[in-house]
């Protein structure tokens, strides 16, 4: 049997997209996995939909919270139940390529690195390939993601046979960058695949391309969470700062 690959996908409201999300998985050449889905209270026909795909494909398991928890609880909620010998994240409006997970794990065997992760084609909510695609660095260490974070979770590939399950930090937002740097600081640099392995959904309302509503959480991050003291937060925020705008620029 070939590597068992758990898949966790925080939802909330999202029944427009979530049935291209499931079957994106569906058609990966790598057939082992779990689709863990945590519902984070969603009030429309979300639960209903992913039900019916769970009838259907014993792969795929929901996790209904009673109330809204947020992203990082929601995936918390995940990770402690993932039983694969690799872990990766999908959000329930994201796309993979059909060989992420196999072309992932390859990635994994033949570096020798257990953290991988992919570049990925940006579209807007129609799939309309308006912006450029995302090609990451071939290699990003824990002081680079302080300065910009390279990994997306749609592509982060994580091996926890070798470095063992870590859950994310529960804050508002950064949780997913907040987790990179707990497995930076075991290995000396995550792997980047240059080619597209995904589709990033670009919604109109996304909060990740609105960088001044987001520095409040990044400066929290760096002197909250990471504890790096004031000058040394203010160092990477200028970096952030910088290295954002330029990532979001069509």
């Amino acid at each position: 049997m070939q590597d068992l690959v758990s898949i966790i996908t925080p939802t909330f409201n999202s029944e427009k997209f979530i049935s291209e999300t499931i079957q994106s998985v569906q058609n990966q050449t790598h057939k082992n996995w779990e689709m863990l889905i945590i519902d984070d209270g969603s009030s429309d026909s979300t639960i209903q939909i992913i039900k019916s795909m769970v009838a259907k494909d014993y792969r795929i398991k929901i996790n209904s919270l009673p109330q809204n928890v947020g992203p990082a609880k929601a995936r918390n909620v995940g990770i402690e139940s993932a039983q694969g010998k690799y872990m990766t994240f999908l959000d329930a409006d994201d796309i993979w390529f059909n060989d992420f997970i196999e072309n992932s794990i390859n990635t994994i065997k033949s570096t020798k690195i257990p953290f991988v992760f992919s570049s990925y084609r940006r579209s807007n909510e129609n799939l309309e390939f308006v912006f450029s695609d995302f090609i990451v660095p071939e290699k990003v260490t824990y002081t680079d993601i302080l300065k910009t974070n390279s990994i997306s979770c749609l592509t982060a590939f994580i091996d926890v046979g070798v470095l063992g399950k870590k859950t994310m930090p529960e804050i508002r937002k950064r949780q997913d960058m907040g987790l990179w740097l707990k497995y930076l600081k075991q290995i000396p640099y995550a792997y980047g695949v240059k080619e597209p392995k995904a589709i990033y959904r670009i919604r109109e309302n996304s909060l990740s391309r609105n960088k001044t509503h987001l520095l409040k959480y990044q400066w929290q991050f760096y002197y909250g969470v990471e504890n790096l003291g004031f000058f040394r937060s203010v160092y990477f925020m200028l970096h952030w700062m910088y290295r954002g705008f330029l990532k979001y620029k069509n």
